[in-house]
């Protein structure tokens, strides 16, 4: 009985699935935007992907071949980079994880001040460059060192290591945790905390059997999303890591160094499974796992906690994480205006002349690229949410698959596949290369950094009433017209969204174009990585902080003209309406 439910249950959302499939064929503008998605998700995600993997499991000679596996595999300096990497991603997981939720529970659960301080510490390394954390951590802590060096006394202390690229991604990536996390504690329903709170329970036993259980989902997801982070992160283990080598710069090396293709290939797909296996299990397992009890009835407010002994311990916490922070970013800032770190800090402005004339045409270029990408991305996203959210047919699922998977895609995997997949194309005879030129940069800054749109999207669009658009529909609007007059307009805080966080990722990004960049088109963060070889950190740390305020300008830009642009259009027709009232009746 139970089965032949469950089979007729299938066969009226197989039915339903084909009648929508049948729907969007005959409307010309969503056909087209589902076949175009496709196409573009083919061509720009899963065959650089594919390329990869086919390139890496191929012999010299051709034919499938597990040599350059097996020879991996049987070198202990492999192994052990393999074995460091994991470890470290899982080390900086739980650190930033905690750090995460203390600072959502702090802000979210007490009475505490300064919240929109907090709020603003809690994002701040998310927009900022990479290379920002290590570089201060040179300037303290280094062999010049304002801290060993100038205040401790302590000469030529080592930096590099381990340790050091733990603080270092613990302050990049506790963000990510925060942001999932305040979002779950925010949505548990506060009469289930004051129900146990009634029931006798104190603050401790309330925590550990209702607050904790049910964010629990938020507290994995977050570290497996901090874990992804740490995999993909190249720049700050190959300025700061020394001799602890992590697998995407082994990865660079040998690429770079030895000119091994095949190995570097092989190396590459052994750091993307674990990063796809955690972007997966996120997505598909902790999501359907998620306890948060969200009614649709009203609720009374949350009541902070205000007692003393509980507030001012996290209060303590977050502010001397947050001095940190401040410290760390101070220093850099600091030290683009001196005239030599550790030995003359004489006020000058001669770095950002020297960096200006050094690397002009590279942040140039990096802005025009950004900009392009950015707003490719946000419509591209803001599309493919639309023809996801709110359409059930066939194909969706591999398009709401494939265009998030990028995400979980490590930057320097991504960087091999498209110079693999792109470096040679034949196209009915005709030989071309994609690879340095500005074309392929915009490529890749789309579909990287386009998932957090799209999530951002599908998110605003569930939240959406279908009858909006059929109203539309029926006054005999088609698709296009509705989604550009009614829907995009709705989803103008995730198009801002999207667009600020793929600008910011497209000017920040290294290790998904360290392979792609040519002289003609060569990007800040390149000239930057240089500079570090280079030791002329003053120098890197003008860039940096020119890079920051570039960046909180455009943001700036993008939410005005956003808000121009989107702004609801209702006041416009009846100002119309209104005036030709009024004319008719004086005519009358």
């Amino acid at each position: 009985m139970a089965k032949s439910s469950e089979n007729s249950g299938k066969k009226i959302a197989r039915e339903k699935k084909w009648n929508e499939t049948r729907m969007i064929m005959r409307q010309p503008v969503m056909l087209l935007a589902v076949l175009l998605t496709i196409v573009l998700l083919l061509l720009f995600v899963i065959y650089p992907l594919a390329k990869v993997l086919i390139f890496g499991l191929t012999g010299e000679e051709g034919g499938f071949s597990l040599a350059t596996l097996q020879s991996i595999f049987s070198s202990t300096r492999y192994i052990k980079t393999f074995g460091r990497t994991m470890l470290l991603g899982l080390i900086v997981a739980v650190i930033a994880t905690f750090i995460g939720y203390v600072f959502a529970f702090t802000i979210t659960r007490t009475n505490v001040p300064c919240k929109g301080f907090l709020k603003t510490i809690a994002t701040l390394p998310i927009l900022s460059p990479p290379f920002i954390l290590s570089l201060s951590i040179i300037f303290l802590f280094g062999k010049q060192g304002l801290i060993t060096n100038t205040l401790l006394g302590i000469k030529d202390n080592d930096v590099y290591g381990m340790g050091s690229l733990i603080v270092v991604q613990v302050m990049s990536f506790f963000p990510i945790a925060y942001m999932t996390l305040s979002g779950i504690l925010e949505s548990i329903d506060a009469s289930v905390e004051d129900a146990a709170c009634n029931m006798g329970a104190g603050r401790w036993k309330t925590f550990w059997t209702v607050t904790f259980p049910l964010s629990l989902p938020g507290i994995i997801s977050g570290c497996l999303l901090v874990f992804i982070q740490s995999l993909e992160d190249f720049s700050n283990p190959a300025t700061i890591g020394g001799d602890f080598t992590t697998l995407s710069v082994e990865v660079y090396q040998i690429i770079t160094g030895s000119y091994d293709m095949r190995k570097g290939s092989v190396l590459a797909i052994l750091l993307l499974l674990p990063a796809m296996v955690a972007f997966l299990l996120n997505k598909y397992w902790v999501n359907k796992k998620s306890f948060v009890t969200v009614t649709g009835k009203p609720t009374q407010a949350r009541k902070l906690m205000n007692e003393p002994h509980i507030k001012w311990p996290l209060f303590a916490f977050c502010m001397v994480v947050a001095a940190v922070i401040i410290l760390f970013y101070g220093t850099v800032v600091f030290g683009s205006f001196v005239t030599t770190w550790g030995r003359d800090y004489t006020f000058t402005l001669a770095q950002y002349q020297r960096a200006l004339a050094y690397g002009w045409d590279s942040l140039k270029n990096s802005m025009v690229l950004g900009l392009a990408s950015a707003l490719i991305g946000g419509l591209l996203g803001m599309i493919i949410a639309y023809i996801t959210a709110k359409r059930n047919y066939f194909g969706k699922r591999f398009i709401e698959v494939s265009s998030v998977l990028m995400f979980a895609v490590p930057g320097t995997v991504l960087g091999i596949s498209y110079v693999l997949g792109f470096n040679s194309i034949d196209v009915f005879g005709h030989k071309f290369s994609l690879t340095g030129t500005a074309l392929i940069l915009i490529i890749v800054f789309t579909f990287r950094n386009m998932p957090v749109a799209i999530e951002s999207g599908t998110t605003t669009l569930l939240q959406i009433d279908n009858s909006i658009e059929e109203a539309s529909t029926i006054l005999g609007a088609d698709s296009g017209y509705s989604f550009r007059r009614i829907t995009l307009p709705m989803l103008r805080n995730a198009f801002f969204s999207g667009i600020v966080y793929s600008f910011v990722k497209a000017i920040t990004a290294v290790s998904a174009v360290i392979f792609l960049v040519s002289p003609r088109w060569n990007l800040v963060t390149s000239k930057i990585y240089t500079l570090f070889d280079q030791a002329k950190y003053s120098q890197a740390a003008a860039f940096v902080t020119m890079l920051v305020v570039i960046l909180l300008v455009f943001i700036g830009i993008f939410n005005t003209l956003i808000n121009l642009l989107l702004a609801p259009r209702s006041k416009v027709p009846q100002a119309k309406n209104a005036a030709r009232l009024e004319k008719t009746e004086g005519t009358k």
